[in-house]
């Protein structure tokens, strides 16, 4: 995006361009471009019709708010969900944090969280645009913070009380899972956390890279688990932390009192594990909270002889066992007239997608399956959800 269209993008003329964008934004793009260049310049034309298209992709994750604020493609992608970005921000002031340096703010997703809560925040980045989007996200808001631009390695963080970073985990290959391409690197992560702060990072890091003393929270938002943040000094209160975002609220689990992981025979109800307790390794915990057990050592499912609502896993009632080969399965699910079928699966090689083509249900009847191990045997269970 052109830094100095987007910042025009921002004057009175900018706007009035931009609500003729949004007029168009829905429109097949080359004619768009071509009615807003009748009266803009071509990079003018391109930043207002940009700015309108990433806005109505931003309204899911972003919800009303997405009319009002500003993106930049990545940006957008990268960009903390307002609900877990709020999340952290509400453990900040419940530890009376009122002062934040955000070390990669990207668009400012988690600034205009932390200043809602009234946190006196500053970010820098690296790119010139995100801190432009940024600053304009906070004013369009109507929120106090101060942004520019300045390598994150190099930014004395000692005047503020809590130091934020995310790292970009990208290499000249794309998306990484490793730390050595993180930006800034995990050594510099390493470095942050022996002060009070918080670092987002992917949820597949390892337990054993998480240092000493750091507490590791895993958080999901509607099911889907969206990122684990490492929290050091006074701001870690456990070792590991499941929490889960949901429309009835928020819930968190943490480890500090460890349950052995019971396995046992499958009982009347199958309990599925957020994956945000999974990634935290609390299953056990789940199984406790249910009084169940395992089901297997290595497989995520809780069973249990008790009906429970939890909001750490999702639960069903066990209807039957039914054949785990495929051509009795087949023959099984027909015979109960099984058309519609939802297949859930752990611990088994089982592609839910390829093998509801082989069974070329055609009844009346819906049904859920579930494919995993239990004791270390292929299972099919036929269960409904609670």
């Amino acid at each position: 995006m052109d830094l100095e269209a987007f910042r025009w993008l921002l004057t009175d003329d900018g706007q009035a361009l931009l609500a003729r964008a949004e007029e168009y934004a829905g429109d097949d793009p080359l004619a768009a471009q071509t009615r807003l260049r009748s009266s803009a310049e071509p990079a003018r034309a391109a930043a207002a019709l940009t700015q309108a298209t990433l806005r109505r992709r931003a309204e899911p994750k972003f919800g009303e708010l997405a009319a009002r604020m500003y993106f930049t493609p990545d940006g957008l992608e990268q960009s903390t969900r307002p609900a877990v970005a709020r999340h952290r921000a509400a453990r900040l002031r419940a530890f009376e944090a009122e002062t934040l340096v955000d070390l990669g703010c990207g668009i400012g997703g988690d600034l205009v969280a932390a200043a809602e809560v009234g946190v006196v925040c500053a970010g820098v980045d690296l790119d010139p645009v995100r801190v432009a989007v940024a600053e304009a996200n906070l004013a369009a808001l109507g929120l106090p913070g101060a942004v520019m631009v300045a390598d994150a390695v190099y930014v004395d963080t000692t005047p503020f009380e809590v130091a934020f970073a995310d790292p970009a985990r990208r290499s000249a290959r794309g998306r990484s899972f490793s730390v050595d391409d993180w930006t800034p690197p995990w050594s510099f992560v390493e470095r942050l956390l022996r002060r009070d702060s918080c670092v987002k990072v992917a949820p597949g890091i390892p337990h054993d890279l998480v240092p000493d003393g750091v507490e590791a929270e895993w958080v999901s938002d509607g099911g889907e688990v969206k990122e684990a943040a490492l929290w050091s000094g006074s701001l870690a209160t456990t070792a590991r932390r499941a929490t889960v975002i949901g429309r009835g609220g928020l819930a968190t689990l943490t480890d500090e009192d460890p349950v052995a992981g019971e396995v046992r025979a499958v009982g009347d109800f199958l309990y599925e594990p957020d994956r945000a307790v999974i990634r935290a390794g609390l299953v056990t915990a789940v199984a406790a909270g249910v009084g169940g057990g395992l089901v297997d050592p290595h497989i995520a499912y809780v069973t249990s002889d008790q009906a429970f609502r939890s909001p750490f896993a999702r639960g069903y009632r066990v209807v039957e066992e039914l054949p785990y080969r495929e051509k009795q399965l087949k023959a099984a699910l027909r015979e109960r007239g099984v058309g519609r079928l939802t297949i859930k699966k752990r611990g088994v090689d089982v592609v839910p997608e390829e093998l509801r083509k082989r069974l070329s249900l055609s009844g009346d009847a819906e049904a859920t399956l579930v494919m995993t191990r239990v004791a270390g045997s292929g299972t099919a269970l036929l269960v409904q959800p609670l």
